[in-house]
């Protein structure tokens, strides 16, 4: 899936100066990975559902970056249409006073994910290999004359591993994800930001403060990244120049990552099948002769006694979206559209377009401002939009016709 290149899992040294933070990988345009995205979507949304089913296993997927890398909008795209009922994204801040009176892995035990869930680290304990080394807020801390002599960072490192290992051991996978932006790229969000008066809330003057740290900063991430990869919790290094080369790259990972685990609907034993088989029976009874042959022209899925009423309702969404994939290698992207228009976990258009990575208006005042290429460019925003429903609604006709 072209992403073992970005992939640090102990053996290969990770160098920051030589990484090339524009590589946009076998594209040249967001347009050719517009197919692939939206098929990492689909898969990614039949093994979510699985996994919550099975309840075997937790995944953590860590986001760790300089400002304006574009975290949240990854966050968003990749995630945002999977079922809210196993994924939660957590936003770590500036510890409280409490949590700074605890070990520093202390307040992130409480966001380690069920069996069966999706924990989405918005930065993570590794904020204290990063700005806590290149502040040195560890100086400050209270500790044990016994701990004073010792080499903190370098304990955090092997601490995180241990952490790290104890999780996987126990049933929880950590993915750790780097988006590694480049600082010119950063000082062009940053001037969109100041330019565009509602993003101004996004940018503070401490913002900009910490692009006087740089260096330090890179030399941590690559310090962390090389101190902190495992087989198990490998670090994937995404070049984020290009948002939707990142977004691509990162559904990729998430999807790879799903895939290795390999979650099932949980089979039901001899007993449940025989009883539910029975209850069967007298629920077609209590219908009536007229209610029976409505219950006979039901999709076949529904009458088969191995599944349970939560998978009757998956295998008719898997049903339809197996359809929906056939359509797909049919018809090609104009159908994409329309099917992902009719897919209930899709919310409304505004959605389809984040997802597909069209251009959104906030990105596309970012595209103009740092003279990226878009075909879309002549068209405005709501032009965008309407002809989406255009297709939408040609596509309906045409059904109907049929």
């Amino acid at each position: 899936m072209g992403i073992s290149r970005y992939a640090y899992k102990g053996k290969r040294r990770f160098d920051i100066s030589t990484f090339d933070t524009e590589d946009t990988g076998e594209f040249t345009s967001r347009d050719q990975s517009v197919d692939e995205f939206v098929e990492n979507l689909l898969v990614i949304n039949k093994k979510q559902q699985k996994l919550y089913s099975e309840r075997k296993e937790g995944v953590i997927f860590v986001f760790q970056a300089m400002d304006a890398a574009g975290k949240d909008g990854v966050i968003r795209t990749v995630f945002s249409t999977l079922s809210p009922h196993g994924v939660k994204e957590f936003c770590f801040k500036v510890p409280s006073a409490e949590e700074k009176s605890h070990d520093f892995l202390w307040r992130f035990w409480s966001a380690l994910p069920p069996r069966g869930f999706i924990s989405i680290f918005n930065r993570s304990y590794y904020e204290d290999v990063l700005v806590g080394k290149v502040h040195e807020f560890y100086k400050s801390d209270i500790v044990p004359d016994r701990m004073k002599d010792s080499d903190v960072i370098q304990d955090r490192y092997r601490q995180i591993k241990d952490f790290e290992r104890y999780l996987y051991e126990t049933g929880t996978r950590v993915i750790k994800i780097f988006l590694n932006v480049s600082k010119d790229e950063q000082a062009r969000r940053f001037i969109s930001r100041i330019d565009t008066p509602r993003k101004n809330w996004k940018v503070s003057s401490g913002d900009l403060r910490e692009r006087e740290y740089w260096d330090a900063y890179m030399e941590a991430f690559e310090t962390m990244v090389n101190e902190t990869s495992t087989p198990e919790s490998p670090w994937y290094v995404v070049p984020a120049d290009h948002k939707w080369f990142a977004r691509l790259l990162v559904s990729r990972i998430v999807r790879k990552t799903l895939e290795e685990i390999d979650p099932q609907y949980p089979p039901l034993d001899e007993a449940t099948k025989s009883s539910l088989q029975e209850y069967r029976a007298k629920l077609i009874d209590s219908l009536g002769e007229k209610g029976y042959r409505e219950q006979e022209k039901q999709p076949k899925e529904y009458s088969d006694p191995s599944l349970i009423p939560a998978e009757m309702l998956q295998q008719e969404l898997l049903q339809k979206q197996a359809e929906s994939d056939e359509k797909l290698k049919e018809n090609g992207f104009k159908a994409v559209r329309k099917l992902l228009a009719e897919n209930y976990m899709i919310r409304s258009l505004n959605d389809i377009m984040d997802a597909i990575a069209e251009t959104p208006a906030e990105e596309k005042e970012e595209a103009e401002e740092e003279g990226e290429e878009d075909d879309e460019s002549t068209r405005s925003p709501a032009e965008i939009r309407e002809h989406i429903k255009e297709i939408v609604e040609e596509n309906e006709k045409e059904t109907d016709n049929a």
